[in-house]
């Protein structure tokens, strides 16, 4: 086994029981152990969470045509150093009434291979 350069903690939030979890990364960057956590699902959030965090965007948009906004979200998580890209390319979008739950309003955000879909219904 390789000896841990550093240790990164997080909390997991795969379930409600909020593990305090701990990631040992080797020498080349890589998680070397992670300790904690009380199930399977947790060793591979921090593995992910160590590594390559994402983030699902969520925002809530004005409609041309209609008085109330729609809420839209990613169809998947997107990196999180490019939330604010994601974040400023649906804050760009125009949208004219109707708007159906499951329509693209953004399609392929930023490069990311990610849509961001509405996910309600507006007149």
């Amino acid at each position: 086994m390789q000896l841990a350069t550093e240790i990164t903690t997080f909390t997991c939030i795969c379930c409600p029981l909020g593990c305090q979890l701990e990631a040992a990364f080797d020498e080349r960057g890589g998680v070397a152990e992670v300790s904690g956590n009380t199930c399977g699902r947790g060793a591979e959030y921090a593995k992910r969470e160590a590594t390559a965090p994402e983030r699902m965007v969520t925002a809530v948009l004005p409609v041309e045509g209609c008085l109330e906004p729609v809420s839209v979200k990613t169809a998947s998580p997107v990196p999180k150093a490019r939330v604010a890209d994601v974040l400023a390319a649906c804050l760009s979008a125009h949208l004219a009434a109707p708007v159906a739950a499951g329509d693209v309003v953004v399609a392929d955000a930023c490069g990311t291979g990610v849509d961001v879909v509405a996910t309600k219904s507006v007149p």
